[in-house]
């Protein structure tokens, strides 16, 4: 007896899409993921179908999918244990060729022809497919390809008459000019002592040091299509995570104006609730997930939300805390970290989001598959930089979409905390110059690497923005820029 279809989540919304080009990939949940090639367009759907049994077994229940290739689409039902069983495949009407319109082979406009290449995967970046997952696959065939119409033939252009081509304008349309002034204008200097000039009447054109302030503000405060989400991972602890996170909160928050959250995606008990501030609540993410339904429906508004995070009123972001239950008897699924997301995604632009120490748990490896910009943070220490190289190299072996996570990551270098409590003027120079040789170790690797000074007010208690050292502000706004970057 089939499975009855109602009786399947359509949660999370899985994609299988094959290309007559040869390409094919599977999205789930917004996410795509590299189908490898085939001989065929049956090999594609095979492995392709695959990959859908291998989330089936990540969530340990039966999926829908829908499928869609050259030539159909449909629905099916995934298992767990390699069964698949169709709902619907509805072939798709073969188009008619249009007549050739009636024009002189003189007056012939060119066709376009895209340059952009079809990129084929990296070797490096396809997923390894079960041998026994995909003879399962093969062996059920519940992917038929559907038999095509014979097209009509064309009409023949040569046989067509020609029409006289049209005259051209001797006069210029209104359509070509405008009156408007498109160049930018340089606004004058506000800093230093340019700026002082400025302020007393005497125009001065701003530093390049303000120039490239202003850059980096332009980057962060910009809007993008559709939610945006942020990893910061590292596997190992005291590295910085937390305040990473923190930080490019309310960088990003201040300057985009974009709805932020900043979600502690910790296993069971995570700190970032210790390092921000406390709303008038204790609710966490657990209470945010058993409400879901209620923050998915239509008829809920966006103030719902604020029962469930904890806003903060300086630095203008909000904060979704990790379960704090005293006997951390729960962690957090695979599946829940996507019903988090989809609320979360509903409410805010940015999801920034602070991470475990363990690269295999359930829900560090879904938080990956949900992330757009990966964000490293490593303090100048070698075990620290250790971890953080070990921790890409993790993801650059997964291939696809985990893979060039790690290629676009943004390493975030800051100075050990040891050597500016020595106050050494040695220890303070070694302090620097290890920071920039671990700095110049990621550099090939990454898209980006950004120091940070040392600053008193991101080791202890609560972080504030307008605590931090205006050097410190400075780099932390070159971080988030180049964060914003890869958006």
């Amino acid at each position: 007896m089939g499975t009855v279809p109602t009786q399947v989540m359509a949660f999370p919304s899985i994609k299988a899409i094959v290309r007559d080009n040869g390409t094919a990939e599977v999205v789930v949940a917004g996410n795509s993921r590299v189908v490898p090639v085939g001989q065929s367009l049956q090999d594609l759907r095979n492995n392709a179908l695959a990959l859908v049994v291998g989330e089936a077994q990540t969530l340990q229940r039966p999926v829908r999918v829908q499928i869609e290739d050259p030539e159909g689409h449909g629905e099916l039902i995934v298992h767990p244990d390699n069964k698949i069983e169709s709902v619907s495949y509805e072939a798709r009407t073969p188009r008619r060729r249009a007549e050739a319109p009636t024009t002189a082979p003189e007056t012939v406009a060119p066709a376009v022809i895209s340059t952009v290449p079809v990129a084929e995967p990296e070797p490096a970046a396809r997923p390894v497919v079960p041998a026994q997952v995909l003879a399962a696959v093969a062996e059920d065939q519940p992917w038929p390809p559907a038999p095509a119409e014979q097209s009509e033939p064309a009409a023949v252009a040569s046989e067509q008459q020609a029409v006289p081509a049209e005259e051209t304008p001797t006069r210029r349309s209104l359509k070509d000019t405008s009156f408007l002034v498109s160049a930018p204008v340089l606004e004058p200097a506000t800093q230093g002592w340019r700026g002082a000039l400025t302020r007393l009447g005497i125009r001065m054109d701003p530093s390049e040091e303000e120039l490239s302030e202003r850059e980096d503000i332009r980057t962060v405060s910009q809007h993008w299509p559709g939610p945006r989400t942020i990893a910061v991972v590292n596997r190992k602890g005291g590295a910085n995570k937390t305040p990473t996170v923190v930080m490019l909160s309310a960088i990003l928050a201040r300057y985009s104006g974009a709805a932020t959250v900043a979600w502690d995606n910790n296993e069971s008990q995570g700190t970032l609730g210790w390092r921000t501030e406390k709303g008038a609540h204790d609710r966490s993410v657990l209470d945010l997930i058993d409400s879901s339904t209620d923050l998915l429906s239509p008829s809920t508004n966006a103030a719902e939300i604020a029962k469930f995070v904890h806003h903060q009123t300086a630095d203008k972001f909000d904060v979704l805390r990790s379960d704090e239950n005293e006997e951390g008897d729960h962690e957090v699924t695979a599946e829940e970290v996507d019903i988090a997301h989809q609320v979360l995604t509903r409410y805010y632009r940015l999801v920034i989001m602070d991470s475990g120490n363990t690269a295999r748990a359930a829900n560090w490896r879904r938080m990956i598959d949900h992330t757009n910009q990966l964000v490293v943070p490593v303090t100048a220490i070698e075990d620290r930089a250790e971890a953080a190289r070990l921790t890409l190299q993790t993801l650059e072996s997964r291939g696809g979409h985990d893979a060039e996570l790690a290629r676009n990551a943004v390493v975030i270098v800051s100075e050990s905390t040891d050597a500016k409590r020595s106050m050494s003027g040695d220890a303070l120079k070694r302090a620097k110059d290890e920071a920039a040789r671990i700095a110049r170790g990621f550099e090939p690797f990454v898209r980006a690497v950004v120091r940070i000074p040392y600053d008193p007010a991101l080791v202890n208690g609560p972080i504030r923005y307008e605590a931090l050292q205006p050097a410190t502000q400075r780099a932390w706004l070159a971080a988030a820029a180049a964060v914003a970057a890869g958006f």
